[in-house]
Parts: C-alpha cells; sequence; structure tokens
C-alpha cells in the first residue's frame, strides 16, 4: 500500500511537514517546549500530520505514542480491510487503528494496560468524532478479553522501541524472544475471539522474516501479507489470518 502524505524536508534552518509551510528550527523547538515533547522525539513530531491529520483540532499524545502510532493514511487501510461488526483492537496504545476502524463504522473494543494511555485515545477519538463507537478497557487483554467474540482481533503488539529497525531480521514465527512469545500468545488468544471465523491481522515490523510467518497459519487459515510502503519507503508488515473459504 502506497500513497501517504508527503515527508518531511529539512533545508538552511528550515523544516517542512508534510503539506505545511516551511518554519524556522526556532519556531519548532518552541512548539516542542509548549507541547512538552522532548527533543529526542523530534523526527516523530515532525510527522505528527501523518499520525492524525487533526493533530492540531487537540489530539494528545505519549512519549510511546510518537514511536508506536500507526501513521493515519495506513490505519485508514487497514479499517477498509478488516470489515467486522465488532472489532477489538488489542494494544490500542493512542488509539490510531481504534478511530479508523470506528471511522468506517465498526464497533471496537479497545484495550490497553495504562489508564493514561487509554485517557488519551479517548480524548483523540472525542477528537475526531468516534468515541461513541469505541469502549475503552483499561486491561490486559488476555485475560480482559475473555469470553469476548469478535469478528476481526487486530493485533499491534509493542515491538520493543524504535530499536527494533536496528535488527538485521525479526522473527515472530519461532516462538523465541519477547516479541515473538507474546505474537504467539495474541494470536492464541485472538483465534478464540473470532471462533475460528474472524479475521486475525497482525502489524509487525518491516524487518519481519517473512518465511517464519508461514509457520504461523492454523490448519484451515490463509495468510496474506501486506508490505506497507510510506513515500517509497518500507515501514512495516500488515499479516491477515484469514479463515480458508
Amino acid at each position: 500500500m502506497d500513497g501517504a502524505s508527503g515527508g518531511v524536508g529539512v533545508a538552511g534552518g528550515a523544516v517542512q511537514g508534510p503539506g505545511r509551510p516551511w518554519v524556522s528550527l526556532k519556531s519548532c523547538e518552541a512548539a516542542l517546549a509548549r507541547q512538552a515533547v522532548p527533543r529526542r522525539l523530534f523526527k516523530y513530531w515532525l510527522q505528527r500530520y501523518c499520525l492524525f491529520s487533526r493533530y492540531d483540532e487537540g489530539v494528545q499524545m505519549d512519549s510511546e505514542g510518537w514511536y508506536s502510532a500507526t501513521p493515519e493514511v495506513v490505519a485508514a487501510h487497514q479499517a477498509r480491510a478488516c470489515r467486522g461488526d465488532l472489532i477489538v483492537d488489542a494494544f490500542t496504545g493512542v488509539g490510531g487503528n481504534a478511530i479508523q476502524f470506528a471511522a468506517a463504522g465498526a464497533s471496537v473494543l479497545a484495550f490497553d494496560l495504562s489508564p493514561s494511555r487509554i485517557e488519551l485515545a479517548r480524548r483523540n477519538a472525542e477528537v475526531y468524532g468516534v468515541a461513541g463507537r469505541i469502549d475503552f478497557i483499561c486491561g490486559d487483554f488476555f485475560s480482559a478479553g475473555r469470553g469476548v467474540r469478535a469478528d476481526v482481533v487486530f493485533l499491534s503488539p509493542p515491538w520493543g522501541g524504535p530499536s527494533y529497525a536496528g535488527m538485521e531480521c525479526v522473527d515472530v514465527g519461532n516462538g523465541r524472544g519477547p516479541l515473538a512469545e507474546m505474537v504467539g500468545r495474541a494470536v492464541r488468544a485472538a483465534r478464540k475471539m473470532t471462533d475460528g471465523r474472524g479475521t486475525v491481522v497482525l502489524f509487525l515490523p518491516k524487518n519481519t522474516n517473512l518465511i517464519g510467518l508461514r509457520g504461523m497459519a492454523g490448519h484451515r487459515e490463509d495468510v496474506r501479507v501486506e508490505v506497507i510502503v510510506v513515500n517509497g519507503a518500507v515501514k512495516a508488515l500488515t499479516v491477515y489470518l484469514e479463515p480458508r473459504r
């Protein structure tokens, strides 16, 4: 999938965000201070309108949200691909995906362990006018989600921060390592939620071992992989585990 709007330009002490006029670095630094955004997150802040096009209308973020939120155009695409009346967003973070699922017409259950992050996601959903379609649940998806039945379960587990990009290969299919263990456990829980008749969706790092993904499919599942390309660069993978028709 391609077509995310604009990158960030830097030249002569000025920067330009996607679809925005050039502004001085000094002005950017002042804005960072006003919004209490750490300087180390500057490159993510420059992409704020890619993450949330309505950022200036009151979108709120925390440090983790800056590097873990799904770009809005990607989240909207994923929402169109995930058809169902009830969608579970197992690791909602600041709510980027949950908002787009709701905007596409689904009812959403959004889980997160962090009370503060759940509140940020709720406020962001209010900015987009879809809070009424989302039930935000502060709790562990694995326990708080027991007994839930859904058409689609969307899994975007914590990748371990920006350092994942420096790894040669991320293997989530071998069951070894924190991310692989979490993915395996999450997929098993998601299959129970969909009762084997719905779709389990994984949002994974761009350097995920594609061969290893084959082993994740059940006997009656097909695996479909989308490579997410933004501004000509591969950003991530979306993996759909779909019941075989």
